[in-house]
């Protein structure tokens, strides 16, 4: 498959991040944490806040992300009979999941689709006109409830709390061993008072470095989630086999990536490293949904 669904969310919640920690800097915050030295405490503490703060202002900003970046065009009024068929699909399918009406919107693209939103009651689900126009009706709502069982399962809010776990270890981290290294730069120097520029420089470049790595344990619990969500469009239609042809469809398909900020929530993905793709393969998929019982 083509892999990965949470690039938007990441790249949103790195810059947050960095824009957060800068601005601590600014207001002295570090100078703070490491006025007599480094305060390990109040470090954990301050990078709870901004690795909680970055993930959730991430989430709050989901939605209008994802339309920006794919240029996403919310329906409120059916323009045609595809459209009100889509509308009214998700309408069914939100309605079987005891869930709010999602905001459904459509997008010039290749084949894909994702679901975005701060809460399963304020989401996005939104579908490419080539997915729209590669798949039959059937396959079409099997990736509809896909995106809808991610709703149903609160995956953006359960990846915004793994995420601000990982940021808060990031933030903590990359301070340690800034501050190790500013310490091997200064040793024949007097260390007293606030550590140098090279506290500064090394822990926004030890900040990036260790998001990227950090992004590896968010796209394993992404994978998982795909599982899940599988199971859940399969529960939502009544019968598995809808899936795996839109599965196997997708395989089959010139299967186009969201645009690069976007490959967050869709349902194809381009990928490059198994460890840090977001959706498992689609063999492995299509095997899952076939032995279930």
């Amino acid at each position: 498959m083509w892999m990965k669904r949470v690039v938007l969310f990441l790249l949103t919640n790195i810059a947050v991040m960095l824009v957060l920690s800068v601005s601590a800097r600014l207001l002295g915050v570090d100078r703070f944490l490491t006025a007599n030295g480094l305060n390990l405490g109040m470090l954990l503490v301050f990078a709870a806040l901004i690795g909680f703060g970055g993930s959730f202002i991430s989430l709050l900003m989901s939605k209008t992300m994802a339309k920006w970046s794919t240029g996403a065009r919310v329906i409120e009024r059916p323009a045609n009979q595809d459209e009100a068929w889509l509308v009214d699909t998700v309408r069914q399918l939100t309605k079987k999941a005891n869930l709010s009406m999602p905001e459904v919107a459509i997008y010039d693209g290749a084949p894909n689709a994702f679901a975005t939103g701060p809460s399963r009651n304020r989401s996005l689900v939104a579908v490419s006109t080539g997915l729209m126009q590669s798949m039959n009706k059937e396959q079409v709502k099997a990736v509809l409830a896909h995106e809808v069982a991610h709703i149903e399962n609160g995956d953006m809010v359960t990846l915004t709390l793994i995420q601000g776990v990982v940021n808060t270890f990031v933030i903590f981290l990359s301070r340690v061993a800034a501050y190790a290294v500013d310490s091997f730069l200064r040793r024949d120097e007097d260390e007293s008072g606030s550590p140098g520029i090279g506290y500064w420089i090394s822990s926004i470049v030890f900040e990036i470095m260790f998001g990227i790595l950090a992004s590896i344990v968010v796209m394993y619990f992404s994978r998982k989630r795909e599982f899940r969500a599988d199971a859940g469009a399969a529960a939502l239609m009544g019968d598995r086999r809808p899936m795996i042809d839109a599965l196997r469809a997708l395989g089959g398909l010139q299967a186009g990536q969201l645009p690069k900020e976007m490959a967050a929530s869709g349902i194809a993905g381009g990928g490059m490293m198994a460890l840090f793709s977001s959706h498992p393969p689609l063999e492995s998929r299509i095997a899952a949904l076939e032995s279930a019982r």
